[in-house]
């Protein structure tokens, strides 16, 4: 890789890791999955950079390493190389009531099946179009509805019944 070329890469995991690192948690439900799905996903993209560089957004591309590899790893778990990602995440400042809310979420999120999860995720943490979402999953815009309108009913279950979250199911 050229030196301007690695200089983008790590410019772009500098500016970018914190909000694909959000992501991965939510996708996961552990920082440390996350963390190394994160990294595995910035390994698979590095050995691309120049092309996934020209293309235009590297964000959505990356986005989308994120959720194939995490789909891979429901299925099987290897041992990853270790990329030194800058350090993230200032202390959340928003009322305690908040925090309360959005870790309750979280674990019910959790819950969810992986694909569901993603779903959801992409739809209303990336903020992306039903069309967008199909695109990365690779799958059909009716799926994404389906798993949406599944996946919120759940949620909304899910939250209304702590005991599922906190006992399963």
């Amino acid at each position: 890789m050229r030196d301007d070329d690695e200089a983008s890469f790590e410019a772009f995991v500098a500016a970018r890791s914190a909000a694909l690192l959000r992501t991965a948690v939510l996708l996961t439900h552990d920082r440390g999955y996350a963390e190394d799905l994160l990294q595995a996903a910035l390994i698979k993209v590095y050995r691309h950079w120049r092309r996934v560089s020209e293309r235009g957004d590297p964000y959505a591309y990356v986005r989308k390493a994120l959720v194939t590899t995490a789909a891979g790893w429901h299925r099987r778990r290897t041992v990853q190389e270790i990329v030194d990602l800058p350090a993230v995440e200032q202390a959340d400042d928003r009322p305690r009531s908040d925090l309360g809310d959005r870790d309750e979420l979280t674990q019910a999120l959790a819950t969810l099946p992986p694909r569901m999860r993603a779903v959801l995720v992409l739809r209303y943490w990336e903020d992306l179009s039903e069309t967008g979402t199909a695109a990365v999953l690779g799958c059909s815009v009716n799926t994404v509805k389906t798993q949406t309108s599944r996946g919120l009913d759940r949620l909304r279950a899910l939250v209304e019944n702590p005991a599922y979250v906190n006992g399963g199911r």
